[in-house]
């Protein structure tokens, strides 16, 4: 199976940095797309920004400047740098990535179980 785990959330006051992460693990033959998403309470879940597998990335209009996707393909992990943290950010963060089990399997999407980001002084 394949599992997607974020980790580096937390609480930081405005203005302030996170570095989020996202690996994935399990049966893995090949990584298409990576993305982040995140869902503010009551609101719909929101893409933030792709990333292929060429390292090409992609931002809403909202985050660009301050966000920044990577990648590492050696450890099947991407990356979401975000910068000058405002209280609007606040959000579950949320990775999803498309990705073949096997060379002979289709390409499927995967979600991970999202990581909290609290804005707050």
């Amino acid at each position: 199976q394949v599992q997607l785990v974020e980790s580096g959330g937390g609480l930081v006051q405005p203005g302030g940095s996170l570095r989020l992460s996202c690996a994935a693990s399990g049966s893995i033959f090949s990584i298409n797309v990576m993305r982040w998403y995140r869902q503010a309470p009551g609101k719909q879940r929101d893409l933030v920004a792709t990333i292929t597998n060429a390292n090409s990335p992609n931002y809403a209009d909202s985050v660009k400047g301050r966000f920044t996707i990577s990648r590492d393909n050696a450890k099947n992990t991407a990356y979401l740098q975000i910068d000058s943290l405002k209280p609007e950010d606040t959000a579950v963060y949320y990775c999803n990535a498309a990705l073949k089990q096997y060379s002979w399997s289709k390409m499927n999407n995967y979600w991970g179980q999202g990581t909290q980001v609290t804005v707050s002084s």
